[in-house]
């Protein structure tokens, strides 16, 4: 019986060891990410978002297939991304301003869902919908990438349109 429990023992401590190995950072990881919110750097958002834009990735690397990214995005008043949707699930949580969003192929003011701070949207793969900005609006992505976006329109795409002259 006392080689059963120590048997048993030592297999729940290397089952232990071996859960820590796993969660430990790599190369790839960091072991944390703290940032106060003056402290986060604001650069040029996705080439296939409308100007005016910021954007701000805290944790991974959204373009790259199965790493996990956290990222935000800074839109100014008024600021509005056509119908479109992505092909993977999409997670927005409403860190400041107010986000309008509403569902479907075409704009239609009267259907959007007012998000303020603190709220949260999960928004399934291939789902068409549109938003617009109210006051300057902070949102937070996560998930796991890549992450990108297919408007409904193809001449709605800014990236797919000549750079100005």
């Amino acid at each position: 019986m006392k080689k059963f429990q120590a048997g048993s023992a030592v297999l729940a401590w290397l089952a232990l060891a071996s859960m820590c190995l796993a969660q430990a950072p790599t190369s790839d990881r960091v072991s944390h990410v703290m940032l106060s919110p003056d402290e986060v750097e604001w650069g040029p958002a996705s080439p296939k978002l409308p100007p005016g834009a910021e954007f701000a990735i805290l944790v991974g690397d959204p373009s790259k297939p199965g790493v996990p990214y956290l990222f935000r995005a800074r839109l100014p008043d008024g600021y509005s991304v056509p119908p479109h949707w992505h092909p993977m699930d999409e997670n927005v949580t409403v860190i400041q301003g107010i986000f309008l969003l509403g569902f479907g192929e075409r704009i239609e003011k009267t259907a959007l869902h007012e998000l303020p701070a603190g709220a949260y949207a999960m928004l399934p793969k291939q789902v068409p919908h549109y938003n617009v900005m109210k006051g300057e609006t902070i949102l937070q992505f996560h998930g796991i990438g890549p992450y990108d976006i297919k408007y409904v329109d193809p001449a709605d795409d800014p990236s797919a349109k000549p750079a100005a002259k």
